[in-house]
């Protein structure tokens, strides 16, 4: 069924609030030879629309916007009008039964209508999800209707396909207490500080799951705590000497993806992504000029640098004898496979003295020493300073 101009047009009108600028309700369906009187607004929306429609012809859009459409009137069995407000997503405005018993129990008899349209939609192989605006007797009211229809589904990013929302005004907080710690913040930097690739995005998705836990019913507020976070990442790589007007135009970029991102797992999978990609900028600012295998032995180093690592056990890895790899690493990166894994341990201790109030004992056993004292005198042996003496400079 195709979209009538003055259904759309009178559509718009309601929808913006706009319609108290031209006339009257009445007036207005006369003049747009609209017999509906609607009270109540659904979205109905495409599940995984940027995906789907991703390379497909105009054709394809306009054939499955018709079958939805066509779906919608299958499903509802009471008066109707409805336009696009964006691509995928379907704005239905419903003027409901002045019945008793469906006044009675409203929410469930909407609810129904969503689900009626969810299963006509699937019989035409669409997967569909639905936010509910809250009913209004007054059609000039339809405008809030429609914010709160999308207000609903923004809990759509954490929870996935083919859902029913209805609106409910929740009670939100007006501080919120950052879900991420300053010592978590500083292991996330740290890690690429030292070029630790793997490290960062095993480490950036666990706190994305704390922040998510934590911002449930915000997404807003979580996006932004994100981008706070890939700033920062974004700040450390720039002190490595990274261009700063590709990093600035990339992250620019970046962050407006990030913002029009309307699934969870896209935007972790975006965001860790966009992590590696930053850490490996820092990795190549001070990485050897070496053979595969040993870029390997380094790159293993910087994943497991906090646990004990033995000579045999990284020969081992790069299916080299121990007398082989130790040469071989000498002589491609200047220092003993112990030297290296030492200072790799010391760069990132020296991130946690600078932004943390960890203690010695706490920094050492982070790094991987498992006695501050040995941590201490490696610290010294490459800073020529003991940590708390450098702590205490670094703060002067």
């Amino acid at each position: 069924m195709k979209l009538d101009p003055a259904q759309a047009a009178f559509c718009y009108l309601l929808l913006s609030g706009t319609l108290v600028h031209e006339g009257t309700f009445s007036d207005m369906q006369r003049k747009y030879r609209i017999d509906v009187r609607p009270q109540l607004v659904m979205l109905v929306s495409i599940d995984r629309y940027p995906e789907l429609a991703f390379g497909k012809p105009l054709t394809w859009k306009i054939e499955i916007g018709r079958s939805l459409v066509d779906a919608v009137h299958e499903a509802l069995h009471v008066p109707f009008v409805w336009v696009w407000i964006e691509e995928g997503v379907l704005s239905v405005l419903l003027e409901l039964p002045n019945e008793e018993r469906f006044r009675k129990n409203i929410r469930e008899r909407i609810f129904q209508m969503a689900r009626r349209i969810q299963k006509s939609a699937d019989r035409k192989q669409i997967s569909v999800s639905i936010g509910i605006g809250t009913y209004y007797e007054d059609p000039l009211m339809l405008h809030y209707s429609f914010a709160e229809a999308k207000n609903s589904m923004i809990d759509r990013f954490f929870q996935g396909n083919r859902l029913i929302f209805q609106y409910e005004k929740k009670n939100v907080r007006d501080h919120w207490k950052d879900p991420l710690s300053q010592e978590e913040k500083a292991e996330l930097l740290a890690r690429v500080r030292i070029g630790d690739e793997e490290g960062t995005v095993a480490y950036l998705k666990i706190l994305l799951e704390r922040m998510a836990q934590a911002y449930k019913h915000n997404v807003d507020m979580f996006k932004s705590e994100v981008i706070d976070l890939v700033m920062m990442m974004s700040r450390l790589v720039l002190e490595y000497g990274v261009s700063a007007a590709t990093i600035l135009s990339e992250n620019a970029r970046f962050i407006q993806d990030l913002y029009h991102t309307v699934r969870y797992d896209t935007f972790v999978k975006k965001v860790c992504e966009y992590g590696r990609q930053l850490t490996e900028q820092v990795a190549s600012t001070h990485m050897f000029a070496v053979s595969p295998v040993i870029r390997q032995a380094i790159r293993y180093i910087k994943e497991n640098h906090q646990k004990r690592i033995s000579l045999h056990e990284i020969a081992q890895y790069c299916c080299l004898s121990k007398y082989h790899f130790s040469h071989l690493f000498k002589k491609e990166t200047g220092m003993s496979f112990l030297d290296f894994l030492n200072k790799t341990r010391i760069e990132k201790a020296i991130h946690f003295l600078e932004t943390t109030d960890l203690t010695i004992q706490q920094v050492a056993y982070r790094v991987g020493f498992e006695d501050a004292n040995y941590f201490s005198r490696m610290f010294k042996k490459y800073t020529r300073y003991s940590p708390t003496a450098y702590r205490s400079a670094r703060l002067c």
